[in-house]
């Protein structure tokens, strides 16, 4: 997505001259959201992306993959040999984190690239016995995705909730539930001390049989191919940008999954593994390289508000912002039944919000943190006054 969307927004604004857009993989560029939904269901085959590279003028180079950077001489290495850049923009995205041990074990699975996908696929046709490691995003879309293909479903967890990493221990405790309501198994508090063929087994002892593992306990960025660069990597491995997204070696910007960004807002730097961010960080990206210092003011900026959304047992599920830093927690409706919304609050101000079955909350909610709104807290907590109503 983010080496796409450079890609088009470079043309779409003005910039001439040779384009070349090198990938590692040998399909064309296709959109990852479908991958553990229609994809992975047999409901489509591919989800490339709609784009007429030929008439923008874009090469796309398939199973070209980096394998190093030499910024003095202007080259990227690859396996195919070094390429001449006159800029470079780096969007290498994540890679997942694998278990230890895991790589050579028969029938375990990762869910990150089409190819992953078309492998899972023909094991949730045939109904078999599915065991996914991580209850976060990807493993509770994995959940979702192979009970409505009719697949016995058993989810680990070695915290003690499932989003450990991603939400609160009170907000994730009404969200556990919904693995048995969709007629799966979730194991909280169950560390995997070894995966074999056919079977995960616990620390514990427990032995869970399974015709396919699959592993979903995060991803990293991938950068492991700029060691010896010079390129400036922070403690997480993401590329270190300023906040026009260049990098710390000349010529070279990073967007996307292998890149954090100072957030003025929110007083931190961003790691952001979604989507939008792959959407949004190449408009900012493509005016720094098209205008330079003459780029309008606020174009050249990405401060954004983070965005994603999952579809889970039914249930669509967006966030908006970043909540690490608030003071304050305000419920709207109640989280036992089929709709409501977490708004994060700081100093008044609107900062995050997870909505679940409220789009409307969501759409309100993500315009009042981008102008910074201070809300009436009384009128946040009540489910029927709109949000943008609540601004104080």
């Amino acid at each position: 997505m983010a080496g796409v969307q450079t890609a088009v927004a470079l043309r779409e604004q003005g910039r001439h001259g040779r384009i070349r857009l090198l990938g590692a993989e040998p399909h064309p560029p296709y959109d990852r959201p479908p991958l553990s939904k229609a994809v992975l269901l047999g409901k489509a085959e591919g989800s490339a992306f709609e784009v007429d590279f030929a008439s923008l003028d874009i090469e796309v180079e398939l199973g070209v993959e980096a394998t190093g950077l030499r910024a003095a001489d202007h080259q990227l290495d690859t396996m195919r040999g070094p390429v001449d850049y006159d800029v470079l923009v780096i969007a290498t995205g994540a890679e997942p984190v694998r278990l230890p041990g895991s790589e050579d074990v028969p029938g375990v699975h990762l869910l990150r690239t089409l190819d992953d996908a078309q492998r899972l696929r023909p094991l949730l046709v045939e109904q078999r016995e599915i065991v996914a490691v991580g209850a976060g995003w990807i493993g509770a879309e994995l959940a979702t995705a192979a009970r409505e293909a009719g697949c016995e479903v058993t989810v680990v967890e070695a915290a003690d909730r499932p989003l450990a990493g991603a939400v609160p221990a009170e907000v994730a405790a009404h969200m556990a539930g919904w693995y048995a309501d969709a007629g799966a198994r979730l194991l909280t508090g169950a560390r995997v001390a070894a995966l074999e063929e056919g079977a995960v087994v616990l620390a514990d002892g427990t032995r869970l049989p399974a015709d396919a593992i699959v592993v979903g306990i995060g991803a990293r960025p991938a950068t492991g191919w700029l060691t010896g660069s010079g390129a400036e990597l922070a403690p997480d491995r993401s590329i270190v940008t300023d906040e026009r997204l260049r990098t710390s070696l000349p010529d070279v910007y990073a967007v996307g999954d292998c890149a954090s960004f100072p957030s003025a807002r929110y007083g931190e730097r961003l790691l952001v593994h979604h989507w939008d961010n792959a959407l949004q960080g190449p408009k900012t990206v493509a005016a720094n390289i098209v205008h330079g210092e003459g780029v309008e003011e606020g174009e050249g900026v990405y401060d954004p508000v983070p965005y994603f959304w999952s579809e889970q047992f039914g249930r669509f599920v967006q966030y908006a912002g970043h909540h690490s830093a608030a003071d304050e927690l305000v419920w709207r409706g109640d989280p036992a039944g089929a709709a409501w919304t977490v708004c994060w609050l700081r100093g008044g101000v609107l900062v995050a919000l997870l909505a679940v079955g409220r789009p409307r909350d969501l759409a309100q909610g993500r315009k009042l943190i981008e102008r910074g709104a201070v809300l009436d807290r009384g009128k946040v907590a009540d489910a029927g006054v709109p949000l943008k109503s609540a601004v104080v």
